[in-house]
């Protein structure tokens, strides 16, 4: 599974060579800490939108700063290699931005794919995407399945247990 995580200079080639063989590029972004069903379920929606699925991976650097200290929990090497390792996603790269728009114009996707805890004009990078004649796809929520939700469930049942 570690062929599939590349770094920037190595998925923008992937890219280009996708592009020149016609294929569809589809990506997506997140910090994919704790990996959930909801991320499951938008990653598996995201590879029926074309032929390529690339995922762009915050650091644990840009997550902390999103997310704030103690985050994220999973190191984010092991991040790459659990996204990586799920049949849908054709590559994995990280980034160390706060927000994914260099990565879009290094590899100018056909779809840019969000969920649905993004609202259509929150999605970022929507306006570079549909710039170049690419349309963004929100897909729809799961409610109760974030991470934020399984930290604040982990913490709920720890204090029953304990107190």
């Amino acid at each position: 599974m570690r062929e599939k995580v590349l770094s920037r200079g190595e998925i923008k080639a992937a890219a280009a060579r996708a592009k020149t063989a016609g294929k569809k590029i589809v990506f997506t972004n997140g910090c994919f800490d704790l990996l959930h069903i909801g991320h499951l379920r938008v990653l598996n929606e995201a590879k029926r939108l074309g032929d390529l699925l690339f995922v762009g991976l915050n650091s644990d650097r840009s997550v902390g700063a999103i997310k704030g200290a103690g985050r994220p929990i999973v190191p984010e090497n092991e991040r790459a290699e659990l996204i990586a390792a799920l049949e849908m996603v054709d590559y994995v790269t990280l980034f160390d931005e706060p927000d994914p728009r260099d990565l879009l114009r290094e590899l100018k996707p056909e779809v840019l794919v969000k969920g649905g805890d993004w609202s259509d004009d929150q999605v970022v990078g929507r306006e570079l995407v549909e710039g170049w004649g690419g349309k963004v796809a929100v897909i729809p929520y799961l409610a109760d399945h974030s991470t934020t939700d399984i930290v604040k469930k982990i913490e709920r049942t720890r204090k029953e247990s304990h107190g």
